[in-house]
């Protein structure tokens, strides 16, 4: 069976044509087109109180603009992965860019409340696309070893988006305003599309049908789902309020807490890229969903902790980058050892979704919780909620001496057939 990165692997899958042995540059592009699709969270969650105060919205309101953006995604994920399977990654790339910096422009014009929430709604467009696109150019690219250690990175382009809010943006704002900060990276995002379109070969020419996915690995997505969506419940609340609970609750300036989000963002570049290469070894992958999500709960009890003890909140954003957002990652190194031939975008897809649910109802039910008990009060929520994440992906450690190995042997040769598995969306009904 032909690996991924050999050649004539690629094509027969619906990769980039000629992707194989694909080096930095389209590493460095991935990372940066997942960064780019979640921007708009990150400069919500960043700008929060420049955002409350300016446009006269509350936190409630604040939170759901999170659940349109995330609502969206959510919605859309099936049809992405679909999508993606059927035209390639290489033009879904390029729509994602464009989309983004769309949305971006969208949110630096807004006058009120509907048009943010307008705006972040089409912001989950790019969200959507993002992993279903960005794994199968990795599936097609590169041979199986080095899959999990750049799934890592890719994946730590979210974090670098957090990052990049957190503090180069809003030292920008700083000086320019906020607007003219999201204006700035909605121009970042256009150029982006075009070195996209540039930098990635032709999408290969379609083949065949796929043949379904067997039970078993069906029943492996779906937990991923389920495990996803409850880690997203709890890291969408951090990501949305984390900034604003400094500002409010615990006294930073706006540009302290702002550093909050930039800190957690490194603290997840870091776990995502580590925690990847860990799950790199036979059926660890496996077994790690449940160790982060467990770490996690921890880091939610530090942010409750903060409430009385102000210097904890540093420690646990630190915490909520190494363990929760590392768990996504690791999540996506999962589902691409387990996908059926030609359906990693709708696997990726459906992995994705449950994440992007957890994202749309999690920021409103803290808001809710913590406007009417106190940010400890909904800290204990997001714990509550990572911890059911932890028991839910405790099955998934027993694929790890069978199914789980004998899948990424499989997926060697399956990936070697290419990534995009054109008929593949059609095909599936499940």
């Amino acid at each position: 069976m032909e690996r991924g990165g050999e050649p004539g692997g690629v094509g027969a899958e619906r990769g980039v044509a000629g992707a194989s042995g694909a080096g930095w540059p389209v590493v460095v592009l991935l990372t940066s087109a997942m960064a780019f699709s979640m921007m708009q969270l990150f400069v919500i969650g960043a700008f929060g109180p420049r955002l409350v105060g300016e446009l006269k919205i509350s936190t409630t309101v604040l939170g759901l603009t999170t659940t349109a953006g995330f609502g969206a995604a959510a919605v859309l994920s099936p049809l992405a992965g679909r999508l993606v399977d059927r035209v390639g990654p290489r033009r879904c790339l390029v729509a994602l860019l464009l989309l983004t910096a769309v949305s971006l422009a969208l949110i630096g014009a807004a006058p009120e409340a509907a048009v943010l929430l307008l705006a972040v709604a089409l912001g989950g467009v790019p969200q959507a696309l993002a992993n279903p696109a960005t794994n199968k150019v990795i599936l097609a690219a590169l041979p199986a070893e080095r899959r999990p250690g750049v799934t890592g990175m890719k994946q730590s382009g979210v974090q670098v988006g957090a990052f990049v809010a957190g503090l180069p943006l809003s030292l920008l704002a700083a000086g320019v305003g906020w607007r003219g900060a999201v204006w700035t990276a909605a121009g970042a995002a256009a150029l982006a599309a075009l070195w996209a379109s540039r930098a990635l070969p032709p999408d290969a020419a379609a083949s065949g049908p796929a043949p379904r996915a067997a039970s078993a690995v069906q029943g492996v997505t779906r937990r991923l789902a389920l495990f996803s969506l409850l880690l997203g419940c709890g890291i969408a609340s951090v990501n949305t309020y984390l900034a604003l609970f400094g500002a409010q609750r615990l006294g930073l300036s706006p540009t302290a807490a702002a550093a909050l989000v930039a800190v957690l963002g490194v603290a997840g570049i870091a776990g995502r890229v580590g925690w990847s290469r860990a799950a790199g070894k036979p059926g660890r992958a496996e077994a790690l969903p449940a160790v982060l999500a467990a770490g996690a709960v921890g880091s939610a009890l530090l942010l409750a902790a903060a409430v009385r003890v102000p210097l904890l909140v540093w420690v646990a954003a630190v915490a909520v980058g190494s363990f929760a957002v590392s768990a996504n990652a690791v999540s996506m190194v999962v589902v691409m050892r387990q996908a059926a031939p030609g359906r990693a975008g709708l696997d990726s897809a459906r992995v994705s979704a449950g994440f992007f649910a957890g994202f749309a109802v999690g920021p409103p039910l803290f808001g809710a919780l913590s406007s009417a008990a106190g940010y400890g009060t909904g800290w204990l929520l997001a714990a509550a909620e990572f911890a059911t994440a932890a028991v839910i992906a405790l099955p998934l450690r027993s694929r790890r001496a069978g199914a789980g190995d004998g899948r990424a042997g499989a997926g060697d040769g399956r990936t070697g057939a290419g990534v995009g598995g054109a008929g593949s969306a059609g095909a599936d009904d499940d």
